[in-house]
């Protein structure tokens, strides 16, 4: 058979190649074969075999390592696969964190942009009498204090720096004290419209305390008017807060504690649902109005009064009233001192005076309910 190939392929016409391409007559054939690609075809059951023109030729040294190069460029090795397989790895994982940081910082935006609802003040229009009307189909036993007790009014506007400043004077005084010391604290700052942070920071805590004022609430004022320089605290931003993150804000105040925010926000913010859970004279009211063995703990306040939400602020002041129809203490400072309770010919005397001063809260500050908190 291959000599029959051979002699076939030699009567062939062959094209002519370059000289130095012929192979040399001493190569074997079965190499030269197993090289060139062969056609075969069938003529009168013979097997006929046709070689490609193109012979086995002595490349040049230079075009030896092209066919290896190819070869590696189609069918890489395993350490080109695990190089070229690892460069698209960390370039997906580097594109991955990317968009996961471009995400999350679109959600950041889209939380920044979206409005905070904040509830209407109970000064607005209709909003104490559709409080009242909440809470009287939602407890009936506080629809029995609302019957018997005058609907509360909320229109005091002053600036949030005035307000805060009048409650760290007002702290641990009673209500005659308190508004002495908070008048000559007014005249030395030339009126309310004075009472500003650079006004209250350009007084010495010698000039403040000779008109009353002790050393560490010299502290808090300046404290609270340093934040309100330095932009931490401004009064548009307290208005604008949500309560929970106004809470935050202001517990930052030296000298201003839970208590004192909870008062701020019902009577100068005129926020509707407010529960001021460490105030004496509510956690009593509570107490009474529910029959209750002992004082419920600030912990328990929040589910025994669940049922007055959207307007826990409105409940609490009845509360107050509830509390000093009682003859209860309504001064929390003085339950927290241990202080004697008035005798009941002295209360005959105070009680209209107290009432006065509970309508007065939202003009004046917290009055007599002021503890350090």
């Amino acid at each position: 058979m291959v000599e029959q190939t051979q002699s076939q392929t030699q009567n062939q016409p062959e094209p002519q190649p370059e000289p130095e391409t012929q192979p040399p007559p001493n190569q074997d054939s079965t190499t030269t074969l197993a090289v060139i690609p062969v056609q075969t075809e069938t003529t009168n059951n013979a097997t006929i075999t046709h070689a490609n023109v193109t012979p086995q030729t002595s490349s040049p040294p230079s075009k030896i390592p092209l066919r290896p190069r190819k070869i590696r460029k189609l069918s890489p090795d395993n350490g080109v696969d695990q190089a070229s397989a690892s460069q698209p790895t960390e370039s997906s994982k580097a594109t991955s964190a990317k968009s996961t940081k471009s995400r999350a910082i679109q959600q950041q935006q889209q939380t920044l942009t979206v409005p905070r609802i904040i509830a209407r003040p109970l000064s607005s229009e209709g909003e104490v009498e559709a409080a009242i009307r909440h809470l009287r189909n939602a407890d009936r036993q506080l629809a029995s204090l609302i019957d018997i007790h005058p609907p509360p009014t909320f229109d005091s506007f002053h600036t949030p720096f005035l307000a805060l400043t009048r409650s760290i004077l007002y702290q641990q005084l009673a209500f005659k004290a308190g508004t002495s010391i908070y008048t000559r604290f007014i005249a030395l700052c030339g009126g309310e419209a004075g009472v500003v942070p650079e006004t209250v920071l350009a007084l010495t805590p010698q000039q403040l305390r000779q008109i009353g004022v002790s050393g560490r609430k010299a502290s808090y004022l300046h404290d609270l008017a340093r934040k309100y320089q330095n932009g931490i605290l401004s009064d548009s931003a307290i208005v604008n807060m949500d309560d929970k993150s106004l809470f935050t804000m202001l517990t930052m105040v030296n000298g201003i504690g839970s208590w004192s925010v909870h008062m701020f926000m019902i009577f100068s913010l005129h926020r509707p649902d407010v529960l001021p859970i460490n105030d004496l004279g509510v956690r009593k009211g509570v107490q009474l109005l529910y029959s209750l063995e002992e004082l419920p703990r600030p912990s328990q306040m929040d589910q025994l009064c669940e049922k007055w939400r959207p307007y826990r602020s409105v409940a609490s002041w009845y509360l107050w009233r509830f509390v000093e129809a009682k003859g209860a203490p309504s001064s929390a400072a003085a339950v927290a001192a241990g202080a004697a309770l008035p005798q009941p010919q002295q209360e005959e005397q105070q009680q209209p005076q107290l009432l006065d001063q509970i309508n007065s809260l939202i003009n004046i500050g917290y009055n007599d309910f002021q503890i350090n908190s």
